[in-house]
């Protein structure tokens, strides 16, 4: 049985959460507390969630996780047999991690400080708004971000852009409100093939954490 540590309100263990109950793998959950998370420490050397341990092997970081899911436990599959069209699916998720995650990460650190400079934040809050044009067009006659069926690149992407559509009255990260804020397009209908998506997903199976 696999064992994930995490908690609630995590986009990252979210990733894994529908990816393991995808595959339908029997997954025990481990919730840690936010504040204390030495739990975590000295299983993986680091802090952050989710970590998963599997028969005395120990991996963390989101994306890595997915990874060795999908190798370890190839039914259901996530990926796509082919290999160019697996290096394509990674290039994806290389993007959003890279990429697409950077506007939000530095608006969340810039409003963490005594003074924020908001012309940063101005301008990576347009960059966000500028990415849902994209997932909009990858939804362009077809249900999921990779083609017909559900892959890695909805449960990378998925957790993330969730928050367009949701708030929780008690989340406490700042980083949700900024996909909150920023996402707001989709609110108005400006994106209604993503929106439609995310609800989609949102109805999927998932483990609870």
């Amino acid at each position: 049985m696999v064992r994930l540590y995490g908690f609630h309100y995590s986009t990252n263990v979210d990733r894994v959460a529908l990816a393991l109950a995808h595959k339908e793998i029997p997954t025990e959950v481990v919730r840690i507390d936010p504040a204390d998370r030495s739990l975590v420490r000295s299983i993986s050397g680091q802090d952050l969630v989710p970590v998963i341990e599997d028969d005395g092997e120990v991996v963390h970081d989101s994306t890595a996780i997915l990874m060795w899911l999908e190798d370890r436990y190839p039914e259901r599959p996530l990926a796509p047999a082919d290999r160019a069209r697996r290096a394509e699916l990674e290039i994806f998720l290389d993007w959003f991690n890279r990429v697409w995650k950077r506007p939000p990460n530095v608006i969340t650190g810039e409003l963490e400080k005594p003074t924020p400079d908001h012309g940063l934040v101005e301008r990576m809050g347009r960059e966000m708004i500028g990415a849902l044009d994209r997932f909009e067009a990858l939804l362009d006659g077809r249900d999921y971000l990779w083609g017909e069926e559900f892959s890695l690149a909805d449960c990378a992407a998925w957790p993330f852009l969730w928050y367009a559509t949701v708030r929780h009255e008690d989340d406490p990260w700042l980083f949700h409100r900024v996909l909150w804020d920023w996402q707001e397009p989709v609110r108005r209908g400006a994106h209604p093939r993503l929106a439609a998506w995310i609800e989609r997903i949102a109805e999927r199976p998932r483990v609870a954490v």
